[in-house]
């Protein structure tokens, strides 16, 4: 075999039998979309969630109309990928925010390591990409009296005619855990502990292994209890907590922003997280407990901070 020929992406030994000879080699003169169909595979196999495939996907695409599809990735140098970030903040001609622009970098620097990593590739050209700071503003946040004003809506519904302990339900839960959207939809009930020696506590679980490290427990006031055993016998869930879908949940919130008289979208899982987690930091709860409620990672926690110092400030909030 001829020495400068460039290994298999996977090598044979590290595959089971029966997909050790289907698995086409890949070299450096592969393109970007045959190196995106494997890298897909990879994050699968990987346990990558559903949405960070798409979303990486997505990115490698746009990386392939910057600089053409059929490009070669072993042509693909670090200032090829610095250009390509530059377009997509300021010559694309659609917004990049900065969420986005982070998410990309990453999508990057996963990608040519990958490629790197399996001898594709002798250097990797992701590793000296521009990581910009570009910061995000502040969240428009109800304040304590919209959220006042909310409960108290809540709770009507829950003792109207017909009396319905959702909406209260939800609004509580995200004010005292400042879980988001994704958890809230897989809870389900016996992921609360109600006999637990310090106070009822909530389990918040993933069912993918790579996101192992974002359980955690929350406790919950003991009277949250009396609305959740309401909810249950008027609801039965079979088996998660919440019956509809996310989309009906945002409604609920919506809802109850509209009867509150406030602005719409003012209620939101993402709002309600940021009130929750500013509520402790005005308490003066040790910032790494905060971190630890949110299941945030170190990293992602400096930035959350530096916001929650920030909206403390009364001038932040006018």
């Amino acid at each position: 075999m001829s020495e400068n020929r460039q290994p298999a992406l996977i090598p044979k030994d590290q595959l089971p039998p029966e997909t050790a000879e289907k698995s086409p080699p890949l070299t450096s003169d592969a393109s970007i979309q045959a190196a995106l169909g494997l890298f897909e595979i990879h994050m699968r196999d990987e346990g990558f969630a559903l949405n960070t495939v798409k979303a990486f996907a997505s990115d490698i695409r746009l990386l392939g109309k910057f600089l053409g599809i059929g490009q070669p990735v072993g042509e693909i140098g670090t200032k090829n990928l610095n250009d390509f970030m530059h377009w997509l903040l300021y010559d694309r001609g659609v917004p990049c925010s900065p969420k986005s622009y982070a998410r990309r970098v990453t999508t990057l620097k996963v990608f040519f390591s990958w490629l790197h990593k399996a001898g594709v590739l002798a250097n990797n050209p992701a590793i000296e990409v521009i990581q910009r700071t570009v910061k995000s503003p502040l969240p428009t946040l109800p304040t304590e009296a919209d959220i006042e004003k909310a409960l108290t809506i809540t709770q009507a519904i829950r003792t109207q005619a017909k009396p319905d302990a959702r909406p209260h339900l939800l609004l509580t839960l995200l004010l005292q855990t400042g879980i988001k959207k994704s958890e809230a939809m897989n809870l389900v009930p016996n992921h609360i502990d109600r006999d637990a020696p310090g106070g009822p506590l909530l389990f918040v679980r993933y069912a993918n292994p790579r996101l192992r490290n974002k359980e955690r427990k929350l406790y919950l006031e003991p009277a949250w209890l009396d609305v959740l055993d309401e909810y249950l016998a008027q609801y039965e869930p079979p088996d998660t907590l919440f019956t509809c879908t996310a989309r009906n949940l945002e409604y609920v919130l919506r809802d109850v922003g509209d009867e509150a008289g406030l602005k719409r979208g003012l209620l939101s899982f993402e709002n309600l997280r940021w009130i929750s987690a500013l509520r402790d930091h005005k308490a003066n709860v040790e910032p790494d407990e905060i971190r630890q409620k949110l299941g945030l990672s170190k990293i992602t926690w400096r930035e959350t901070k530096r916001k929650l110092e920030k909206l403390a400030k009364p001038e932040s909030r006018e």
